[in-house]
């Protein structure tokens, strides 16, 4: 009877743990409108727990100010958030920047309007906001061809307009989208047509040139061909020209973070330093462009498209896939640290994400379609992971070991936690257990160097034993001829 009790127990232990796993395998069992994973080594998809969750979602038509509805959003296109938490809401087809509380549950001002050289003065479909660490902020005003710059009030303090340049073509038409300013006042815009690179505008509004531009490889067959080929065939080929840039951010250091869309899937984001030389890391797989399995055809065939990118803080940096609708968010080395999101109707799921920030502990995602910002709180394993890798931005790897561990126990095929432990140890000198972790974490490199001073260390410290050894065996060697021929003689001579 008690062996049978006991048996029951077992089983039931057994299925509560099944299920605890497969709630954490498959985030969706949580009420998730969409899966989260990751790859492995070998580029496989492995399924995770949940990052972050969808919270709650905010549309015009939750909204009032000053006792009035403020009505839907229509096509908003991007949004900011000033150091205090306000969040600038670009609300593209109305013409207007609605500012919101960091909540995004209270409207703080509307701005549709401002004195310039005392009329009144209009946006026409703004497209891109900024706002600078001087408490001003930056429009892209697209159709009226310009950068609006207010002050806090909303008086008007510049416009950059009408960029002139030798470098830049007869008849060009300023159309700038997307802009970020950095602790100089330098403008960096993303501007329409423009695959030159990032326009760059001093804090006085000239334009100095371009940033970043990212060239195309050009193989070795289509150099040939276009050496070969007429006029006609030539204008009929596609162009080779460089890609556009979709997104921009920019950290403390000045460093500027761009993202673009990548036909080939491998890299839709860059850092690139004050020279517009890109900079960034690219992990042990050499890829910075979102889903690998770009080949499913069940889920939106093709690469990511990433369409914004945000520095968020520790070397840490998440970008926007308007293709599938998933938030990408890599380390400093360019490691990929969780995906979550989706395309659906669904909270949490986009239908054409276009803009993401960051206001607290909470990613925030603007939708243009849907014309609402949704809200993704951190969950423990995200906040995990988030710590973790802020300790080992900061050199603290041995401080993230009780972090990494802690994520094995939600996710015990977590690679990047493996090889954070693994490399905690290696620092430490326990060379032995920088082995273990570093091998289930698939760091070949490191596991190499964790190797040969583990082979050293034991070298060093069986020296003794080892050279007594090999000093014996040669001694032996030496003698055992002279002993086998002195046996020889002996026995003739008996």
């Amino acid at each position: 009877m008690k062996r049978r009790f006991t048996l029951k127990l077992i089983s039931a232990l057994t299925a509560v743990a099944a299920l605890i796993m497969s709630l954490a395998v498959y985030p969706h069992a949580l009420g998730l409108p969409y899966q989260t994973y990751n790859y492995n080594y070998w580029e496989d998809i492995v399924y995770t727990p949940a990052a972050y969750e969808p919270d709650y979602t905010v549309s015009g038509l939750d909204l009032a100010f000053e006792g009035n509805d403020i009505g839907s959003f229509v096509t908003p296109q991007d949004m900011c958030v000033s150091g205090d938490g306000r969040i600038f809401l670009a609300d593209t087809g109305n013409n207007r920047i609605v500012i919101l509380s960091s909540d995004a549950k209270k409207v703080c001002g509307i701005i549709d309007s401002f004195l310039n050289d005392g009329k009144k003065d209009t946006f026409n479909q703004p497209t891109g906001v900024a706002y600078s660490e001087k408490d001003q902020l930056y429009i892209a005003d697209s159709q009226n061809h310009r950068i609006v710059v207010l002050a806090r009030d909303g008086s008007l303090v510049r416009m950059i307009e009408n960029p002139e340049s030798e470098v830049l073509e007869e008849g060009f038409v300023f159309v700038p989208l997307k802009i970020t300013v950095d602790y100089a006042d330098r403008v960096y815009c993303v501007a329409q047509n423009m695959f030159e690179g990032i326009m760059v505008f001093e804090t006085d509004g000239e334009f100095t040139g371009f940033f970043g531009t990212i060239s195309v490889d050009i193989t070795l067959w289509e150099k040939f061909w276009r050496r070969i080929a007429t006029k006609e065939e030539r204008e009929k080929s596609r162009l080779f020209i460089p890609t556009e840039f979709t997104g921009v951010d920019i950290d403390p250091d000045g460093f500027v973070y761009a993202s673009n869309i990548d036909p080939a899937g491998v890299q839709g984001v860059r850092r690139l330093n004050p020279k517009g030389q890109d900079v960034i890391r690219k992990g042990s797989n050499g890829n910075l462009g979102g889903d690998l399995q770009i080949s499913d055809t069940t889920d939106y065939a093709g690469p990511s498209q990433f369409t914004d990118v945000l520095y968020r803080e520790n070397g840490i940096y998440s970008c926007l896939d308007r293709k599938r609708g998933r938030i990408f968010t890599y380390d400093h080395e360019g490691n990929l640290l969780y995906i979550f999101g989706g395309i659906g109707q669904a909270k949490g799921n986009f239908r054409y994400p276009v803009a993401i920030e960051k206001v607290g502990g909470d990613i925030i995602a603007l939708d243009a379609t849907k014309a609402e910002i949704t809200y993704f709180k951190e969950t423990r394993y995200g906040r995990l992971i988030n710590e973790a890798v802020s300790l080992r931005f900061g050199g603290d790897e041995s401080l993230a070991v009780p972090l990494w561990q802690q994520v094995l126990l939600l996710d015990e095929n977590n690679e990047l936690a493996n090889t954070g432990i693994g490399k905690a140890y290696l620092t430490s000198g326990d060379y032995k257990q920088a082995m273990k972790y570093l091998k289930l974490g698939m760091a070949r490199s490191y596991y190499s160097v964790a190797f040969k001073r583990y082979r050293n260390e034991l070298l060093r410290r069986h020296a003794n034993i080892i050279l007594t050894a090999l000093f014996l065996g040669a001694l032996g060697i030496y003698a055992y001829p002279k002993i086998k021929k002195m046996k020889k003689k002996g026995d003739c001579d008996a």
